[in-house]
């Protein structure tokens, strides 16, 4: 079994995009536990403001695998595949860790925006506080600390998560 961090964000329909989102993430992997729910403004682009959080969840699943389990749940809320990078977003879902693997291939990780993005970070800090990035090693609370708080714009927010949800709350 790997232990997955998945960064989930939308600013479109933002509140109905994560509860689907997260409800299809809990049929794909089970039980999650959750960050808070994030406010932040849009990064890279002018448009509104987006929700963020963070999910863990365990899976025997490939990375290739998760990372197609994502792709189908972002495209069954709308997500769609031509989008640029810096747009609007129905539903973003990106693995951030599997376990402590570091690899390129399939895809990058940990996830490069880990430490570049406030959005991913303290909601990662909250649910994984002294778990250590496998390249920098220093834990993502610590990571969090140091973070300029300046460079973005983010704030937790009252989130009326869904009841079908079996979910570990971090608060």
């Amino acid at each position: 079994m790997a232990r997955i961090y998945i960064s989930l964000g939308t600013n479109i329909s933002p509140e109905q995009h994560l509860k689907a989102g997260l409800l299809d993430l809990q049929d794909s992997f089970g039980s999650l536990q959750l960050s808070r729910v994030f406010e932040s403004e849009a990064v890279g682009f002018k448009g509104t403001n987006f929700l963020n959080m963070v999910a863990a969840a365990e899976t025997e699943l490939s990375i290739t695998d998760v990372v197609a389990t994502f792709k189908r749940i972002e495209q069954a809320n709308g997500r769609i595949k031509s989008e640029k990078k810096f747009s609007p977003r129905s539903l973003d879902i990106d693995l951030l860790l599997y376990d402590n693997l570091v690899c390129d291939e399939p895809i990058e990780l940990p996830r490069g925006e880990i430490l570049f993005n406030a959005f991913v970070l303290w909601p990662l800090a909250e649910i994984a506080p002294n778990l250590n990035h496998p390249i920098v090693n220093k834990s993502y609370q610590s990571l969090w600390l140091a973070f300029d708080k300046q460079s973005q714009k983010l704030w937790p927010i009252e989130f009326d998560f869904p009841s079908e949800l079996q979910t570990t709350m971090i608060l």
